[in-house]
């Protein structure tokens, strides 16, 4: 057994402050494996979920229900498919995988919660199995095991839950990984007898309460019907329509399609992940401010009714004051569109940053304090009223319901969503000002800006009013991944509830998203379907969502169980409008459902 465990690649050591620390090999995870890719690679049986079974769980610990609080770190004590383990967690949210050399006291005082991956040949070791009953003494500990099932024996003084695989493969580690944040279920019992602590039959049940990671095949899909994806991308990229692209699509809860496709650039330097972050551009509207305006109205700190004098005392005595909140959000007030590139003057920026000139543009282009509250918003103010009662999209009325929001929560846009939303539901990418938490590399550019700020952007905004409100605005400013769209648009499918928590009432949703104006198509915040090939030939009457100039786009469609998410950079090294010209997005839509309606015929066909 000791040559079999040498040749894992792990040495065992022990050290004098009582941390017991096991080397790895053969390398750590480096961030680059898409996990619904694998899954579709594997060719997923139910064999992982059949044999696996969850252990000590009588406090339901799992599924992980508060994101919120916790903190979360994976270690590897010597399981060969780590990679594919953490990758996977990482859709749910941040995960630390920890190089177990490196996993010193301070390091894992850190976090809350330790996900320990053992196999059951390291757990003949005393020194591994002391380390995790003393891990198990201050923090909250799952164990996920792979290997002889009789292994077991050794855990009859650990407590927490325990997820143990008699298979040590991909699969199990994927399988495993979604059964922590409850992407899939538990419902196997052992079959044999290990102990008295572990009888035959002992085992809990789990229910699903996120994103689950899987082949189209799970939901009636044939994957070779989704090819012409790759056929609509790939002539986008070789027009230069746009040189990246990422293309998710979820049906029924699963993740069954998600694909990256280019590199950042078109000199190919940097190749396309399906987690890198883009500028998201207008999906800001709905992401960020109408989900903000929704949980207020939801709290009765805000009336749709009620006008916009009411919530920002800065507009009354304008002709802003008295209109309704619901002809903002429809794009009815009237407001025009401004130009606030056009009105800057030399004075009001600088090269350095400092005390007079803190706002930062990008890296070597900084605004002179107070620029948006001495220039920006009285012009705001000021513009005048023209078309009340039409529909005329723009973006002030974003700029409004910011100020609005800001008002009555009592917090910055940014900090109110993030705190409301992207961390209680695992959203990792997620906020506004990415190169703040993010190495640019992650971030996919936008534009060479030779007009403006003189550089290419990357991880600063594109859009040039949002630039100069520090990054953060009412109608863009959010970067993301398109996982983390999946995530927060599944929750508006589900009726509200995501991860065991209740962010929106159904009927709150349903008013948002419906129609709810005579003179457009829109709802309250959401672009809707036209019924006229709008945003796709086939999408049903209640799809609901957004675009963004930058080239992206997310739609909901409820009747289909469906959502459809394009990320793009087509506004790189400069603006094109080949990616609308080409109908990239509405064509590779078009493909979805293609493909969902040769499955029901595949389906219907043979009895299913």
């Amino acid at each position: 057994m000791g040559k079999n465990f040498w040749t894992r690649g792990i040495a065992c050591v022990g050290i004098s402050i009582g941390v017991f620390l096991v080397i790895v090999v053969f390398g750590g995870f480096n961030g680059r494996v898409n996990p619904v890719e694998i899954t579709a690679d594997l060719n997923l049986t139910p064999d992982a979920q059949q044999t696996a079974v969850l252990l000590n769980n009588s406090s339901a610990t799992i599924p992980l229900v508060n994101l919120r609080d916790r903190s979360i770190a994976s270690i590897n004590i010597g399981i060969q498919h780590s990679e594919v383990f953490n990758a996977m967690l990482r859709n749910y949210a941040p995960v630390a995988a920890i190089d177990i050399v490196n996993a010193t006291p301070k390091l894992i005082e850190a976090y809350t919660t330790l996900i320990i991956q053992v196999n059951s040949e390291s757990l003949a070791y005393p020194e591994t199995l002391n380390y995790i009953l003393g891990l198990q003494e201050r923090k909250e500990v799952i164990l996920v095991g792979y290997g002889n099932t009789h292994a077991l024996k050794l855990l009859s003084s650990f407590k927490s839950p325990i997820i143990w695989n008699p298979d040590i493969s991909a699969a199990s580690a994927d399988y495993s990984a979604q059964l922590i944040f409850g992407g899939t279920t538990a419902h196997n019992r052992l079959n044999e007898y290990v102990s008295d602590i572990y009888p035959a039959g002992a085992g809990y049940s789990t229910e699903k309460i996120r994103l689950k990671y899987s082949a189209p095949e799970e939901v009636g899909i044939s994957s070779m019907n989704l090819n012409k994806i790759d056929r609509i991308v790939n002539e986008a990229i070789s027009q230069h329509a746009t040189p990246s692209a990422v293309v998710m699509v979820v049906k029924n809860g699963n993740v069954i399609f998600n694909k990256a496709y280019g590199s950042h650039t078109y000199d190919a330097v940097e190749p396309t992940q399906t987690d890198d972050i883009y500028d998201l551009a207008s999906i800001t509207k709905t992401a960020a401010t109408t989900i903000a305006v929704m949980r207020l109205y939801e709290q009765q700190k805000l009336d749709l009714d009620a006008s916009i004098g009411s919530y920002f005392p800065l507009a009354k005595e304008t002709n802003k004051e008295f209109i309704p909140l619901k002809e903002v959000m429809l794009h009815q007030a009237g407001f025009v569109n401004l130009d606030f590139f056009s009105g800057i003057k030399s004075q009001d920026h600088s090269t350095d940053s400092s005390f007079f000139y803190p706002v930062k543009v990008t890296d070597n282009y900084f605004v002179r304090r107070n620029y948006y509250q001495e220039a920006m918003l009285p012009r705001m103010l000021r513009s005048p009223i023209k078309t009340r009662g039409q529909y005329v999209y723009s973006d002030i009325s974003m700029y409004m319901m910011k100020e609005v929001v800001e008002h009555q929560a009592g917090t910055s846009l940014d900090q109110y969503v993030q705190n409301e939303f992207y961390k209680p539901l695992g959203m990792r990418t997620a906020g506004f000002n990415p190169r703040r938490r993010f190495e640019k590399e992650k971030i996919v550019p936008t534009e060479q800006d030779n007009y403006f700020r003189k550089t290419l952007l990357q991880g600063y905004v594109h859009d040039q009013g949002a630039a100069l409100v520090n990054g953060v605005s009412g109608h863009a400013g959010l970067f993301a991944s398109a996982n983390d769209l999946a995530i927060l648009n599944q929750v508006l499918l589900n009726g509200g509830k995501y991860g065991g928590v209740e962010y929106f009432k159904p009927e709150t949703i349903n008013l948002f998203t419906s129609r709810q104006s005579d003179v457009s198509r829109r709802g309250l915040g959401f672009d809707r379907s036209e019924g006229s090939g709008y945003p796709s030939a086939l999408a049903s009457s209640g799809t609901y969502g957004h675009t963004g100039y930058t080239g992206t786009c997310v739609w909901v469609d409820p009747k289909n169980d469906l959502i459809y998410i394009f990320l793009s950079n087509r506004v790189y090294p400069s603006v094109t409008n080949r990616l609308n010209s080409l109908r990239i997005r509405p064509r590779i839509q078009d493909a979805i459902y293609e493909a969902i309606a040769k499955g029901i015929d595949f389906n219907e066909s043979a009895g299913g």
